[in-house]
């Protein structure tokens, strides 16, 4: 049977779908690069936002109008409007997000023991789904209480996996070529406490180092209130890649009080801080919410004002939208749509300044790329992506398509996307 593995949403989403390609793998199924081409469509939803929700519809409608065969659906959108999802041309079986690990068994008509030996080899998707870093999924769940967030429902509560269980796919992509690895989950920073051993992500983050030969290891987003000064000593191991994604979500303490976000500003400034003299260029990301009920003008300007202050390396900008199930949803003072995609559009302003002047700090140094993708040939060679360990996209042109290698580069100067650098021998 032809599969295709399509996916919407974060980083946890994407690790799910390569759980699903192995699994296929394993029971002698081929992994095809379009929908149209496939016997078999599975699409793993998201439903953080509204705009998030709609994708997940489109894709699914898209897989149909491709011809695809029959279609299988999960994930969070599918988890909280599984009616809605059946309903959908061509869906054939609509998983949660808690049948997820029975799916491929499910729709093989296979006891879930066929999976249970150690995972094949990694293999990167076929087509636009096909990556050089492996995610790999650490826990899932979440048992924050964020006013504004979904996710927690469609998730369930915070759970673990185990170290061998995370070490056992860590290998997998190893062996399959994988020069880094991602580790994912909802709440990824909770990791271990479930556990009887009661560990943490620093446990966890030792034991991939000490006992295996990974090049770089990078953790996803990490909520701020988890990290304590013993955490940044793992960057005393140069695999670890200079690189966190702190989502603040508001730089108004009262937005984030709100919000029942656990930090003010001064303790997220605290931990940057921190961060930044433990680990010297150390890149920080972020993820704003802009519009949340009851921000006025003045708590939007006191975020605008925080975070170009924080100087970030880059961001993303979510527009607020209420999601049902969630307290913000009924909330007070909801913010007219034309005001919040103004002030979409003067926060996302202020991080794009900000990343480029992070850019702007490594134009003249030399920095190791991983190189991701190949854009097309060009009169002087192949013009080639990748990322810097603190994440910065750089582009080249080389004399062959160079894929899931780490070269040294002179960084040369900026551009719109990232740094133009030069491959050095």
């Amino acid at each position: 049977m032809k599969v295709y593995l399509d996916t919407v949403g974060c980083r946890l989403n994407h690790s799910e779908i390569e759980t699903f390609a192995n699994q296929f793998r394993q029971a002698g199924h081929t992994l095809v690069a379009q929908p149209g081409e496939a016997d078999l469509v599975v699409v793993n939803t998201c439903t953080v936002t509204a705009a998030a929700a709609s994708d997940s519809r489109q894709k699914i409608r898209q897989a149909a109008h491709a011809g695809a065969g029959d279609i299988v659906v999960t994930g969070c959108w599918a988890t909280l409007e599984p009616g809605q999802a059946a309903l959908l041309p061509g869906v054939r079986g609509v998983f949660s997000n808690l049948e997820k690990d029975r799916l491929v068994p499910s729709v093989l008509g296979l006891p879930e023991e066929a999976f249970d030996l150690e995972p094949l080899r990694r293999e990167p998707l076929p087509g636009l789904r096909q990556r050089t870093r492996a995610f790999i999924k650490a826990q899932d769940g979440c048992n924050n209480r964020c006013t504004f967030c979904i996710t927690t429902l469609a998730r369930g509560s915070s759970r673990s996996r185990t170290i061998p269980q995370v070490l056992a796919d860590i290998r997998a992509a190893l062996q399959g070529g994988a020069r880094e690895i991602v580790l994912t989950g909802v709440h990824l920073g909770s990791w271990g406490k479930d556990l009887p051993q009661n560990q943490r992500l620093f446990h966890l983050a030792g034991t991939i180092l000490d006992q295996t030969d990974v090049s770089r290891l990078r953790f996803s987003s990490l909520e701020p209130w988890d990290l304590d000064e013993a955490f940044f000593s793992l960057w005393d191991e140069p695999r670890m890649c200079r690189h966190l994604h702190l989502p603040l979500q508001s730089g108004s303490g009262l937005i984030l009080r709100r919000m029942a976000r656990r930090v003010t500003p001064d303790s997220f400034a605290g931990l940057v801080e921190q961060a930044r003299s433990a680990v010297p260029d150390m890149a920080i990301t972020t993820d704003i919410i802009v519009g949340f009920p009851g921000e006025g003008e003045s708590e939007f300007e006191e975020s605008l004002d925080y975070v170009r202050q924080m100087k970030f390396a880059g961001g993303h900008v979510f527009t607020y939208s209420p999601r049902n199930g969630t307290a913000a949803a009924g909330f007070a003072d909801q913010v007219p749509s034309s005001v919040k995609k103004m002030r979409s559009t003067r926060m996302r302003a202020i991080l794009a300044d900000a990343s480029r002047i992070y850019r702007q700090r490594f134009v003249g140094s030399r920095l190791d790329v991983l190189w991701e993708t190949a854009d097309g040939l060009t009169p002087q060679g192949w013009r080639i992506n990748g990322l810097t360990d603190n994440y910065l996209r750089v582009t080249s042109i080389a004399p062959t398509p160079l894929w899931n290698e780490i070269t040294p580069v002179q960084l040369l100067d900026i551009s719109s996307r990232g740094l133009r650098g030069q491959i050095l021998e």
